[in-house]
């Protein structure tokens, strides 16, 4: 890895943000994954979150879409729904996730400035009730068209843009976000990615 690449890559991991991820519930199309991972990467979100518990593990994500996103990001996939919450309980304060609900609260009201994991549903049925009783509460985007749902890429992408606009706002963006033993074992990892596929 040249000097100039490495620091390349050591000014994006100083972006990335240690309190928030996303989450995403069966979701089934791939290349819907991939564009989650897509914004993902771009606002500075080093972790994501693939629980499958109801349809198979995936083997890969829709690389068209992703823009090979993925090997940016660490992606921890889960086939328990427990066992994916005991994890993000040791890091988030808080987890959300999208579901129209009477007590739902407006995206623009939420305080993204905390630790929080935001919980995206499968593009048929949504967040799960499972999944919904253990999260410690819903939001919603508003909308006034007649379709009041959105595709979870988009709804996926606004949400974390309204995330981003507070977190820089707030001064998240100033200093780096990991711990440093992270940061140099990411570029590490990411140095070795690049040598395997031949990329400077």
């Amino acid at each position: 890895m040249t000097p100039e690449r490495y620091q390349r890559l050591l000014h994006v991991l100083n972006k990335r943000q240690n309190n928030m991820t996303v989450v995403l519930e069966n979701v089934f199309d791939p290349h819907n994954i991939s564009a989650v991972m897509r914004t993902c990467d771009a606002v500075g979100i080093q972790d994501v979150y693939v629980l499958n518990n109801k349809i198979p593990r995936h083997k890969k994500w829709g690389a068209k879409s992703s823009s090979s996103a993925a090997k940016w990001l660490t992606v921890h996939q889960f086939t328990e729904v427990h066992a994916c919450f005991d994890e993000l309980r040791k890091n988030y304060n808080k987890i959300l996730t999208t579901h129209l609900s009477s007590d739902a609260v407006d995206i623009y009201e939420l305080d993204f400035t905390e630790p929080v994991a935001l919980v995206f549903g499968n593009e048929h049925e949504g967040v799960s009730d499972e999944i919904r009783k253990l999260a410690d509460g819903n939001f919603v985007i508003p909308q006034v068209g007649i379709i009041k749902s959105l595709n979870i890429s988009v709804a996926c992408a606004v949400t974390l843009y309204e995330a981003y606009r507070q977190k820089s706002r707030a001064g998240h963006y100033d200093a780096s976000g990991l711990p440093e033993w992270r940061r140099d074992g990411i570029i590490q990892e990411w140095g070795m990615e690049e040598m395997k596929n031949g990329e400077h």
